[in-house]
């Protein structure tokens, strides 16, 4: 059986990507001659000539560009290998998930708390924005990433979007002074307003609600991220725009109480991950809990408090 000699394919693929000898040489710390030598090596194990010389510059032939689309399967799947393992102990699993900074942390704590103080496992947390961290789960740094929206069509990566969770949207506020029925949306224009940012889903369909009746509401602020949001919704004097798992213990507390529950606009929660040769079980594990979850909670009404 033919043995093809990974070394001679590494040099193809860096000569590929850089485009010259003197550059593949400079970059693998080798002299010209030494790439050249891999190279014509790599040819004739394959029967093919794999560049041919235009001008200054390297072309791929028509065996290259099939040898090149293998080489970089190859040394993927061994990239992703090396990062699918690092840091694993016997007898320890590890699962790195990103969350979008401006995520509810009761979200993230109620997805992950199957999870959490199990013997054997160690969860690694990040936040940031979400192309950045969408690149980290491209890479293998990441297994899974969380987020108020899906992973944007990308025709060079296969991101898979499962939606885990939907919430209520309301409107909270402290507990009126003056017991009486909220009218809305008419009593908006004469409410203070903290509102998410307009990047937001929820916001934008808020926008839209509004734009349809007519009002004009008083906007004191506009806020990203979801701990602020809390923490706005308490100190306002007015009225905030929140998904109920943000304020959830402040409203069993009675420090808010919900003024309006926005039945057509609702907090959608999603993970996204990766299709992968070598895919992290717990990911499987945390994905199958929450559709269980998902089914035996199908038909209620979600809960507030």
């Amino acid at each position: 059986m033919p043995h093809l000699n990974y070394h001679h394919l590494r040099y193809f693929w860096v000569i590929a990507s850089e485009g010259s000898m003197s550059r593949a040489a400079e970059r693998l710390n080798v002299s010209p001659s030494s790439v050249s030598v891999q190279l014509k090596a790599l040819e004739e194990q394959l029967g093919q000539q794999l560049f041919e010389r235009r001008s200054k510059s390297l072309m791929l032939t028509e065996a290259g560009r099939i040898a090149l689309d293998y080489a970089s399967t190859v040394f993927r799947s061994g990239h992703e290998l090396i990062e699918a393992l690092s840091g694993l102990q016997p007898g320890r699993q590890m699962l790195r998930i990103g969350a979008a900074a401006t995520l509810s942390r009761n979200f993230q704590i109620g997805f992950l708390r199957p999870l959490v103080g199990r013997t054997g496992i160690e969860l690694v947390l990040r936040s940031g924005v979400v192309p950045d961290l969408l690149e980290q789960l491209d890479a293998h740094k990441l297994d899974l990433v969380l987020a108020n929206h899906p992973a944007p069509p990308d025709a060079e990566t296969a991101f898979d979007s499962t939606l885990v969770a939907e919430q209520p949207v309301s409107l909270v506020a402290r507990p009126p002074k003056l017991k009486g029925r909220f009218r809305f949306p008419a009593d908006l224009a004469s409410a203070p307003l903290v509102l998410p940012g307009r990047g937001s889903a929820v916001r934008s369909a808020f926008d839209a609600l509004l734009g349809r009746s007519g009002v004009r509401p008083s906007i004191v602020a506009e806020v990203d991220d979801m701990a602020m949001l809390r923490l706005m919704a308490r100190e306002s004097h007015g009225l905030t725009l929140v998904p109920a798992v943000v304020v959830v213990d402040e409203l069993k507390s009675g420090a808010l109480v919900e003024r309006h529950r926005l039945k057509d606009i609702r907090e959608q929660f999603f993970a996204i991950t990766q299709h992968r040769r070598f895919s992290n079980p717990l990911v499987a594990e945390l994905l199958g809990m929450t559709r269980a979850r998902g089914h035996a909670d199908k038909g209620r009404t979600p809960a507030i408090a």
